[in-house]
């Protein structure tokens, strides 16, 4: 008998494949919704907005603190407790049975995401000198213009290569997702490894798919990097030639 049967890996790939689109959907559902309210939250700290900006320590500290898996379970099994309380209260008729999983995780991820993303946001738009708002300030732009004009470009620049870092490390963390039931890539892996008693089999499976998307979206934010410094390369030389 095989150590590896590579056949039976072979046999299974395109049913794990079909966990790809959950996978990729969490990933990048939580990316964008995760770097909103990541702005937001590190706008609160820098301009040390009252209340809001005690909150959002807390909130970062706690976040960062706890594992994601755990954050999941509270949410998943939270629900139904919430609801329970809220029903009676406002007379409504919420069940936590008919939230999908995935949407589940959809929440669970942004707001893991968002308390990282806001100390990378809050680290680019620090980095950016004082002296650049203070110059949109003299030709009459508010701070919110300032903001979006003059600041919040440079800061993405300075971000990128950590926010290309926190989607890789989103697009493996979704591996956790099947504690909630989402039936992603490790999810699927893990049902047809447990059904033909080949575990390692399927879970190298897994590994090279999280590898290649990995590889391949490291390859994307690199490219984006360079077209990004690229670009601003070119501005910079048609201002010196003006």
């Amino acid at each position: 008998m095989a150590i590896i049967d590579f056949s039976f890996a072979l046999e299974h790939l395109p049913e794990v494949l079909k966990g790809v689109p959950a996978t990729l959907a969490i990933a990048f559902v939580a990316m964008v919704f995760g770097l909103f309210f990541g702005l937001l939250i590190a706008l609160c700290r820098i301009y040390k907005t009252p209340v809001l900006n005690q909150l959002s320590i807390l909130y970062i500290s706690f976040i960062r603190g706890t594992p994601l898996i755990v954050q999941l379970y509270v949410l998943f099994y939270g629900l139904p407790v919430l609801f329970d309380f809220l029903n009676p209260q406002f007379g409504w008729n919420l069940n936590a049975d008919s939230i999908h999983p995935l949407l589940i995780a959809f929440v669970a991820y942004t707001i893991n995401t968002s308390a990282y993303q806001a100390e990378i946001v809050r680290g680019s738009i620090n980095a950016i000198s004082a002296g650049q708002m203070e110059a949109a300030h003299s030709v009459g732009m508010t701070t919110a213009q300032g903001l979006y004009r003059i600041i919040l470009p440079q800061a993405f620049k300075v971000a990128l290569p950590d926010l290309g870092n926190t989607f890789i490390n989103l697009l493996k963390g979704t591996s956790v997702a099947f504690a909630v039931k989402v039936v992603e890539i490790l999810a699927i892996s893990r049902i047809i490894a447990n059904d033909g008693y080949r575990f390692l089999e399927m879970y190298l499976v897994a590994s090279l798919l999280y590898w290649l998307l990995s590889w391949f979206f490291e390859i994307i934010f690199t490219r984006v990097e360079k077209r990004v410094g690229r670009f601003e390369s070119s501005v910079h030389q048609e201002a010196k030639a003006v």
